[in-house]
Parts: C-alpha cells; sequence; structure tokens
C-alpha cells in the first residue's frame, strides 16, 4: 500500500478530495436547517462541495516536492477551519460567516470566548479528523509528491471543478432563478452554492460594496427620497409633541422575547415588573414588533433605534460602515438642546461603539472605564445589570437637560448562566440547559429594571422623562426549537418560530395612559413614534420607519432575511402563512405585491449605507455631525 500511494499521488489527491467532500455534505445534513424541498435541492446540495474540494486543493498540484506537501496541508486545514468556524457560529446564530463578521471577530476579540466555547463539543473532533490522517500521511512518508512539475493533471482537475461549478450554478438557477441577486438570503445561496463557493461570492459582494461608494452622485438618491416621501405615516394629532421637550431613556433588554412577557414558571412570573408596565397602563406595550436585526444583533438594533434604516445583510454597519454619514436621532434632537448619551457597562471597543458613535452625533459615552468593573459584580460581556445601573444614576443626574440616552444591559446574554446569589428565580425543566437558564437571567434582568425605575422616582427623574424598553433581538436560537415546542405548548414550525422573533417594546410616557398597542410593527417603527411624541417632525428625513401610533401606520414589515410579517400574511423562505391561523395560504400570488415591496425597501436601505448616500442630502434645519467633535476619553480627576 505505501509503495502504491509514493507512486499514486493523484490517487492520494483524489482520497483527501473526496474526505473533505463528504465530511462537508455530512456537516449540511447534522449541523445545518437548509430547508430542502426537494430532489434537485438535495443533489445540489451533495454535489455543490465537490467542486470546490477539487479547485482548492487542486491548487497543490501545480507545485512539486514538498511545496505540494505543505499546500496541501494548509488549504485542506484552511477549508476545515472554515466549515468548523460555520458550525459553531450557527448553532447559535442560525446563519453563516461572512468577511464583515470576520472584522467584528478582530473588534470584539477576547470578549466572545465563553458564547463560542460552549457552543463546541467534544465529537467536532470529526472536523478534523482527515487533517489529521493527511498529516500522518506525509509524516510516515506514505504519500510522495512527485518532483517533476506536471500542470496537465492540475489542469484537467481544475477544468473539471470549474465544470462541476458551472452545471451547479446552472441547476441552481433553474430551481431558484435570479439566485445570486438573493444576497440577502445567506441560507438560499450557501443550500444551493455551498459554504466554500459562498465564501468567494461573499468576497466578491464585499469587494463590489467596497466600489459602489466611491461611484455613487446625488442622483442615486432621487428615487429613494420620493418612495420614502410617498410613503410617510402621518403623526397622530392626540400624541404628536405629547412628550415635547421630556428626557429619553432608551433601555436595551438584551436577548429579551415576547414570549416571556406575561410567561409563568411554575406559577410564577418570569418578568413581573414589565408585566406590571402595560397592566397598569403606566406605558404603551407593544406586542407584535418584531426584530429586524442582521448578523451585528445588539449593535443593529441600536442602530435601527437611531436611524430606522435596515441594517446590512452582511455584517454590521457599527463596524462597516462607521464612516459613513447619518442623521441619527441624536444628531437631530441637538437642534432642541439635547444632550446625548450612552451608558455601557463595557469597553467603548466593542462593536467599535467608540468610532461609530461619532459618526451619529452622541456627546458623551460612559463605557466601562467609568464603572468598578470588580470580579463579583461582572460576567461574560461586562457588568452585571443591577450593579450597572446602580452606578450610572449618578452620572445620568449629572447630564444637562433634556438629555437623550441609551443604557444598553448585558446580563440576560447567551449562554444566560447566573452566578450563585444573583437570583433565586428557578430554572425551566426540559433537557436543554441554555432554554432552562434563560429563564432565571431574564428575570434577574427584569428585577433590574424595576430597580432602575424606582431609582428613577427618588430622582424626579421619572415624571420628567420618556423611557423606550426595548428587547434588541432573540435570546433562544432555532437550534433550541425542540425545548421551546415544550415552553410554548406547540410545535415550533416556521411559522412559530417567525411569531418568536417578535420583541417586546414599551414606552413610558408621563402623563399619558398607555395600554397594549397590538399594532404589527418592526424595530425601524421605533424612531418616529419616539420622535412625533417629542413634537419632532420626520417628514424630511430618509428613513424606513413608520409612527406606531399613527392611523396611517404601515404594519408591512420586512425582515433582514428578505421575508416579512403582516396581520394578514408572513411570508418565510418564498411560502406564504396566514399570519392568524400559520397555515399556508392557497393562492400566493395574491401576496407578490408585499413581497415584492419588503424586498424594495431592504434594496434601497442598502443603497443609502453602501453608497453613502445621505452625504448628498440635507434636510431642512438638520446641522450635519463633524465626526472630529466627539472624543470619548474619561477625564483624570
Amino acid at each position: 500500500m505505501k509503495t502504491y500511494l509514493k507512486q499514486g499521488s493523484i490517487f492520494f489527491f483524489f482520497t483527501i478530495a473526496v474526505l473533505l467532500w463528504l465530511k462537508t455534505y455530512a456537516a449540511y445534513l447534522i449541523e445545518f436547517r437548509l430547508g430542502i424541498e426537494n430532489g434537485l435541492q438535495q443533489f445540489l446540495l451533495f454535489l455543490n462541495p465537490l467542486s470546490s474540494s477539487l479547485f482548492f486543493l487542486g491548487i497543490a498540484l501545480f507545485f512539486k516536492g514538498k511545496i505540494q506537501q505543505v499546500l496541501l496541508v494548509v488549504i485542506q486545514l484552511l477549508m476545515s477551519i472554515l466549515l468548523y468556524a460555520n458550525v459553531v457560529y450557527y448553532r447559535f446564530f442560525d446563519d453563516f460567516i461572512t468577511i464583515p463578521v470576520i472584522m467584528q471577530t478582530k473588534t470584539n476579540a477576547g470578549q466572545l470566548g465563553n458564547s463560542a466555547f460552549s457552543l463546541m463539543a467534544p465529537y467536532d473532533i470529526f472536523y478534523f479528523a482527515d487533517t489529521i490522517l493527511l498529516i500522518l500521511f506525509l509524516v510516515k512518508k506514505w504519500y510522495k509528491p512527485s518532483q517533476v512539475s506536471n500542470r496537465k493533471p492540475a489542469l484537467i482537475i481544475m477544468s473539471a471543478a470549474i465544470a462541476l461549478f458551472m452545471l451547479n450554478l446552472g441547476l441552481a438557477e433553474k430551481d431558484r432563478p435570479d439566485l445570486l441577486t438573493r444576497s440577502f438570503d445567506r441560507n438560499y445561496l450557501v443550500k444551493y452554492l455551498g459554504t466554500y463557493n459562498y465564501s468567494i461570492y461573499d468576497v466578491v459582494q464585499n469587494v463590489k460594496s467596497a466600489g459602489q461608494r466611491a461611484m455613487a452622485d446625488t442622483n442615486d438618491i432621487t428615487e429613494i427620497e420620493n418612495y420614502i416621501k410617498a410613503n410617510k405615516a402621518a403623526p397622530n394629532p392626540e400624541y404628536f409633541g405629547a412628550a415635547e421637550g421630556k428626557n429619553v431613556i432608551y433601555i436595551s433588554m438584551e436577548s429579551l422575547q415576547t414570549f416571556l412577557i406575561d410567561y409563568e414558571l411554575n406559577g410564577e412570573e418570569v418578568t413581573p415588573f414589565l408585566n406590571s408596565l402595560a397592566d397598569s397602563g403606566e406605558a404603551f406595550y407593544f406586542n407584535y414588533v418584531y426584530n429586524q436585526t442582521g448578523q451585528g444583533k445588539t449593535s443593529d438594533a441600536e442602530f435601527i433605534m437611531d436611524n430606522a434604516l435596515y441594517p446590512m445583510a452582511q455584517g454590521a454597519v457599527y463596524v462597516n460602515k462607521a464612516q459613513n454619514t447619518f442623521q441619527s436621532s441624536p444628531a437631530i434632537l441637538k437642534a432642541n438642546g439635547y444632550t446625548s448619551a450612552v451608558f455601557h457597562g463595557n469597553y467603548k471597543t466593542f462593536w467599535n461603539r467608540n468610532e461609530m458613535y461619532k459618526s451619529m452625533g452622541i456627546d458623551r459615552f460612559y463605557d466601562a472605564e467609568y464603572y468598578s468593573m470588580n470580579e463579583e459584580d461582572t460576567k461574560n460581556y461586562g457588568l452585571k445589570d443591577k450593579p450597572f445601573f446602580k452606578e450610572s444614576m449618578a452620572m445620568l443626574e449629572e447630564l444637562p437637560q433634556p438629555f437623550y440616552t441609551r443604557f444598553i444591559t448585558l446580563s440576560n446574554h447567551f449562554p444566560f448562566e447566573m452566578d450563585e446569589g444573583d437570583t433565586d428565580f428557578p430554572a425551566a425543566e426540559t433537557d436543554d440547559k441554555i432554554v432552562n437558564q434563560y429563564f432565571q437571567s431574564a428575570h434577574y434582568m427584569d428585577a433590574a429594571l424595576e430597580q432602575f425605575f424606582q431609582d428613577l422616582k427618588s430622582s424626579g427623574l421619572y415624571d420628567d422623562t420618556v423611557v423606550v424598553l426595548y428587547g434588541d433581538h432573540y435570546g433562544i436560537s432555532e437550534n433550541h426549537n425542540e425545548a421551546m415546542a415544550e415552553i410554548i405548548g406547540k410545535e415550533v414550525t416556521p411559522f412559530e418560530y417567525a411569531q418568536l422573533q417578535r420583541v417586546p417594546v414599551f414606552i413610558h410616557v408621563p402623563g399619558v395612559e398607555g395600554g397594549v398597542i397590538q399594532s404589527y410593527g418592526g424595530q425601524l417603527d421605533i424612531r418616529s413614534t419616539v420622535l412625533h411624541l417629542l413634537g419632532i417632525s420626520t417628514k424630511e428625513y430618509l428613513d424606513f420607519g413608520s409612527d406606531l401610533l399613527s392611523e396611517e401606520h404601515n404594519e408591512i414589515i420586512p425582515l433582514r432575511n428578505g421575508d416579512f410579517v403582516s396581520p394578514d400574511v408572513t411570508m418565510i423562505g418564498e411560502k406564504m402563512y396566514d399570519s392568524q391561523t400559520g397555515e399556508l395560504v392557497e393562492d400566493p400570488d395574491v401576496y407578490a405585491h408585499l413581497a415584492a415591496k419588503a424586498r424594495k425597501e431592504l434594496e434601497m436601505s442598502d443603497q443609502l449605507l453602501y453608497k453613502d448616500l445621505l452625504r448628498f442630502y440635507k434636510p431642512a434645519g438638520f446641522e450635519a455631525i463633524n465626526r472630529e467633535d466627539y472624543q470619548y476619553v474619561k477625564d483624570e480627576d
């Protein structure tokens, strides 16, 4: 056998290529939920790793001797790492890694370790078994590469790889026309093209994006401006200006989903304080607001709240577009004498906030340098919620009024572990530890919020402050559907999972009676709702939000992946469901115009971001932000 392998470098090459191919296909079946619907899709799923394996490993065959050996190991290892990185990332995010995500990892390095390690398993060694085998063969000298350069076999293999890819792409386009225009739906692209080919596509898209800004001009914004202004919802005169001149506090409720509101575990309310806000009428409670974030998660939610634009399909605006021109709420409110600030028990570089906040016109940034950050009060991503709110009060009271502020909580974060003594709330009793712990950490956050509200009342700020509490993104991913079925008492179908993407939004307005508002909305709708309450018109600004309190409120809610929800119909992966029953609709073509509208908005918002078009648009009365005016350096007393 050893003699045969020494003489058969091509045979050995094909062995390594086939092992990589089959390993990738196994990962598709075991780790990813790609929504295979027919035999052609199953065949393409099986086929697509082969062209990538042959093409990339084939590069090594253009070389000879030790260089060929080293290249085979390096290429095979890099492809295995890419596959495994996607596996781990998908286990929590139900998504695939992109180039911008890798850039985010650099920005957030050192702070994601606990989440990543909790997603790994001992059997993951499988993803590197063929790499280990390859290295063993080379160390034992069972494989001896040719010492003479022979490009003919290499060219044949590369040509075969390209031909396989073209066949793959042709069949994919037949099953899913315009596949390569669906950059907002990575699930489709990976299903048809595979992880490796998608990575190449992703690189091309990012290079293309980098060139878009340079080629843009003022003409590119005209169609977008006309569309947005033609679809603006007029404010509700009953509420417009009801909070004029009031302070504003936004509170980002980490990973909180709407199903927890009014949910009882063993007869105990998980979020008793938040429940009381809606039940008492102390605040408006919007229970049909959907999470519209992308890969930027919490930072995307922040971006949406301040700009009412869709986040990026790939990566995070905070990381990739921090130098862009924006017309954010903090910048708009400057003309009305507002001071803006953000409070966050983590360091300012996390999610590149120290750069993005300059473009948003945020005056002050109280990051971890302003807090005690002792071992007892910190966990995972920074300061626990209770000490965070307690220590923030003194800084909040010192701010000039009126102020516009955001508090970013951290405790209710995956994997939702709590330190002993932080809560006595029971865990759920499913077979899923992550789901079980989620109820404990959510209860802890609820108690921290109640404490903060009491402190606001004691300080005298409460009666002069609008408080907006919002869930930033989902906490429980699709990987935990089996346990979630026990929690909600029914199977988590694609439709039900879409319902689990609802995030709670509460708005307390001093002197205004609230209650439950069941209008369908998205996170993009919060900005115009709040600005209208403050008496600030949004008609001149380019955004895609729709006032939730307006009688003209738009209830077609696009999601970042291209799906949409509405009171009548919900679209998930090209399928239309009745929003009231969850059943497939008999004639989906009736709602095709709604899908077209949702995609049009996503495309227009992407143009605004990728081309940085707001630099060409000057709303009346708005003073553009100069990034050089903002520095977030703590004064040394």
